[in-house]
């Protein structure tokens, strides 16, 4: 099969799903464009503040999306492209979709609280806060990870601080100047659109002519620094950008890096349309593979593939910082699943483009880079070149730019997800951190727990090998998913909307991360067992069996309050 069709299929089948299954779920949940939004009557000018649509979307859309629906695709490749196209697929329409939904849909209806406060409407307060350190965890691991990643996109050697000109400007000192820049133009757009009430319009006109500016000085203008200054300049960027109102630097960077993944996704399009059309491209993935290495396609591939198909962190995008900025019910659908479709979409390109260089010799190692690879190889076909594999110019280094951007917009998105979710468990519902006293006041203060779990989450960041926390980031942000679902499931059953959609998708997600925690316990113990064992291995069977236990627990409770709803409609 080509490329271009099974992106064409692909495509047709996302856009059905949003197009009918989408608009069938806000039927069934009550969906009231006429209903205020948290973003109205909870004002306050720095968390909740009502945005346009498009700049929500742009926010919203950016932070989900990070290196997931890039990687995700990439890793799992090895099991054939046909079991990673149908899980993006059906995934996205019939999982992931719902599941972002469901749970922007549900933190609007609590005044933009988090999933937490969604359980302890349903489940209780024990529930509730067993729920929050559960996300918490997933936040730190977010953290760690995606501070590897961007200082990894970021780090550079040379004798000097800055270099000069397209030929000594390496790739990831050129990523890193673009990025510093791209923060000052949204600084300067948030300025003028919130506070100058510039029109939306022509201020992003002129803010994609900023971009491709700040592209340009980037290639020719290179900031050369060592990866553990990239992490200690990522920590001290995230803690102030994690704390600023979202009108000065969230809303608008998110807003303008859409432009980037746009931008990024128009590219991929052109690139496989055209290049299926010279003949000169075909799809070098096998169909199917069952056993890829030592790891089977049950439950490696659903929990690899993640953020293209479905991802525990966009329940707390949803339900941390996009429910408060909602302007509008209406809105919640477009934003809500349509993004994750878009996103699904982007997991699709990502196959086709490694799909189609995948027997070339010279490869990357970094999925990203593969991704960017494999692009530039069809964009060069497109435009004449001999097809052979591109890993530097303009187009390469564009596309690298484009995934650090998104990785960074979700690594301050999730800081402050920590911040709101931290404060939750030494809040009494109705009170704010100032009506506090003693303890209890000190760790709410917003300050405190941000610079606590930046220096965890970025404390282990500075590992630069950071295998250990990956293999876990993947089955606990899988398995936070099916906590989320189970959290909106029996919250629709309390306020009796229909809650069907949720059970296979909730108990699937369930199986599937619990067995791969269980078989990542057993071959690290046996490491530990036979003296060859390593802090990677302690960790991942500490951390692991935390994991288990508290969703093992919260799941029971789950049943337990299904059933005794399922009793009262009896």
């Amino acid at each position: 099969m080509s490329a271009l069709l099974i992106l064409l299929v692909g495509v047709v089948l996302l856009a059905l799903g949003y197009v009918f299954y989408g608009s069938w779920l806000a039927k069934q949940w009550g969906v009231d464009p006429n209903r205020e939004t948290p973003a109205h009557t909870s004002y306050d000018g720095k968390d909740f503040v009502p945005a346009n649509p498009a700049v929500l979307m742009g926010h919203h859309f950016s932070s989900i999306a990070g290196a997931g629906p890039i990687n995700g695709p990439i890793l799992a490749s090895g099991f054939g492209w046909l079991p990673v196209f149908l899980w993006i697929v059906l995934g996205g329409i019939f999982f992931g979709a719902m599941h972002d939904f469901g749970a922007l849909f549900s933190s609007i209806r609590h005044n933009g609280g988090s999933i937490g406060e969604v359980i302890k409407d349903s489940m209780g307060v024990k529930a509730q806060r067993l729920f929050t350190i559960f996300a918490l965890l997933v936040l730190i691991l977010v953290i760690a990870s995606f501070t590897n990643v961007v200082a990894s996109t970021f780090a550079s050697q040379a004798d000097s601080l800055f270099t000069f000109g397209v030929e000594n400007v390496s790739g990831t000192a050129s990523t890193a100047t673009t990025s510093l820049l791209f923060i000052l133009i949204a600084f300067i757009f948030g300025f003028f659109v919130y506070r100058k009430n510039a029109k939306i319009g022509p201020a992003t006109v002129i803010g994609i002519i900023g971009i491709i500016a700040i592209v340009f000085a980037g290639l020719n203008i290179g900031i050369n620094a060592s990866y553990n200054f990239w992490v200690f300049f990522i920590a001290i960027y995230v803690t102030l950008a994690s704390m600023l109102p979202v009108w000065m630097l969230l809303q608008p960077r998110d807003y303008l890096s859409s432009f980037l993944l746009y931008a990024m996704m128009i590219l991929a399009l052109f690139s496989i349309v055209g290049s299926s059309f010279t003949g000169k491209v075909a799809v070098e993935l096998p169909v199917f593979v069952w056993k890829n290495g030592t790891s089977y396609l049950f439950p490696t591939l659903f929990i690899t593939v993640a953020c293209g198909a479905v991802s525990g962190f966009h329940s707390l995008i949803g339900s941390g910082t996009t429910s408060k900025q909602l302007d509008s019910e209406k809105d919640a659908k477009v934003i809500g699943y349509g993004a994750m479709i878009v996103e699904s979409a982007l997991a699709i390109m990502s196959l086709l483009a490694i799909a189609v260089i995948a027997k070339k010799d010279g490869l990357p190692t970094a999925p990203a880079a593969k991704f960017a690879a494999g692009l530039a190889t069809m964009f060069s076909i497109v435009t004449g070149k001999d097809g052979s594999l591109v890993t530097s110019g303009v187009v390469y280094n564009l596309l690298t730019l484009a995934v650090s951007v998104f990785a960074l917009t979700s690594l301050d998105s999730g800081c402050r997800l920590a911040r709101y979710m931290f404060g939750e468990l030494f809040t009494p519902e109705g009170k704010s951190y100032k009506d506090l006293t003693g303890v209890r006041k000190f760790f709410a203060t917003p300050i405190v727990g941000t610079l606590l779990l930046v220096v965890i989450g970025c404390g282990l960041g500075l590992n630069p090998d950071l295998k250990a926390i990956w293999g876990v980031f993947g089955a606990a942000n899988q398995l936070l998913a099916a906590l989320a679902m189970l959290a909106v499931c029996t919250w629709l059953g309390e306020i009796g909307k229909n809650n069907k959609m949720f059970i296979f998708p909730m108990i699937f997600m369930l199986i599937a991360t619990l067995t791969s925690l269980c078989l990542a316990i057993i071959s690290n113990i046996q490491l530990i067992a036979g003296g060859s064992a390593n802090w990677g291995n302690w960790y991942t069977v500490i951390w692991s069996l935390g994991l288990i236990v508290l969703a093992v627990i919260l799941a029971i409770t789950g049943i337990k309050t299904l059933g005794e709803q399922a009793k009262k409609k009896a």
